[in-house]
């Protein structure tokens, strides 16, 4: 045998003890399609969306989304890497506890990322994506350079989406991420060596402005997905929120603005003449954080932005 041929041997070997490992169990297709439609239908009786089934068999199992399109032929056996049983317990679990199936499965995509979540961190929303390519535009229209050395920050990274986000988008850039909880902040890591942006990323734990004092008058631009629920809402968000996601990534204060007043105030010492601020917040409150970037005569050019759904989302200022 060549050393070609032994190579190729070899590797054809790992790549079979690769999906040997990675498959729990092999079902006939009429009996994963049985669970399917079972597990659809008590989804509709507990009132949630069906097709996060169907995200569940994708996510946790492995199974191709064609194949759950199509319906897999009742003769064919299909690989899953989670047992029909660990599937249905997963399930069991998100219909009675109401917890999201994100943090069942312990991942979500966001972007092109694959993210590790847990009740330590906000689900990343798809409505966030969208921070980082008015991140791109805002940069352009202001002439920022994205080709030499400069710093962003993400203010309440969580997983660190946001901070992973504009890493990619500005690749000469340095990111910041702060988290208050180390819980968070640790996740965040975990994300970013997965995706093999540690060297691009650098995180602290701490209140929103408090680790970067070094980096006074540096920054291209702040981006950040605070707080902005009124406290007095919190109660009435659907359980999957209420009962799972971390009450200090959500409470916002008696109107929901504490946290973007905060930064809002203290945004204009920590960015370069030009940079920008860019923040996430509740529909409904686009007038009040208009007002309260009004306020400081910091910024220019405050312009308010919807997300996919038409529902003001963005709010963004650039420093005079």
């Amino acid at each position: 045998m060549t050393a070609a041929e032994t190579a190729a041997e070899t590797a054809a070997e790992t790549v079979a003890e690769t999906v040997a490992e990675t498959v729990a169990e092999t079902v006939a297709g009429d009996r994963l399609w049985q669970w399917r439609q079972q597990s659809r239908q008590a989804a509709i009786a507990h009132q949630i969306d069906p097709a996060e089934v169907d995200w569940l068999l994708h996510h946790a199992a492995g199974v191709e989304p064609l194949l759950l399109k199509l319906g897999p032929p009742a003769d064919r056996a299909i690989a899953l890497r989670r047992s029909l049983a660990d599937l249905t317990q997963l399930w069991t679990e998100r219909l009675h506890a109401r917890t999201p199936v994100q943090y069942l499965v312990g991942s979500v995509p966001w972007r092109e990322f694959d993210l590790a979540v847990s009740p330590a961190v906000l689900i990343p929303r798809p409505e966030t994506e969208l921070l980082i390519d008015l991140a791109l535009a805002a940069a352009a229209q202001q002439g920022l350079s994205t080709h030499l050395p400069h710093h962003w920050a993400d203010l309440g990274t969580g997983s660190g989406a946001i901070a992973l986000g504009l890493a990619t988008a500005f690749p000469t850039a340095t990111v910041h991420a702060v988290d208050a909880s180390g819980d968070a902040a640790a996740i965040a890591r975990q994300n970013a060596e997965a995706t093999g942006l540690t060297s691009r990323i650098q995180f602290y734990q701490g209140s929103w402005f408090e680790p970067l004092s070094r980096l006074a008058g540096q920054l291209q631009g702040i981006v950040s997905n605070p707080p902005y629920i009124p406290t007095c809402d919190l109660a009435s968000l659907d359980p999957e929120v209420a009962q799972h996601e971390p009450p200090a990534a959500l409470d916002g204060g008696p109107d929901g603005l504490d946290c973007i007043r905060h930064i809002a105030r203290s945004a204009p010492h920590y960015l370069q003449p030009g940079g920008i601020l860019l923040l996430e917040m509740m529909a409904g409150q686009a007038a009040a954080v208009t007002q309260i970037l009004a306020a400081t005569e910091e910024y220019a050019e405050i312009q308010i932005y919807p997300d996919l759904a038409g529902i003001e989302r963005f709010a963004l200022g650039a420093l005079k």
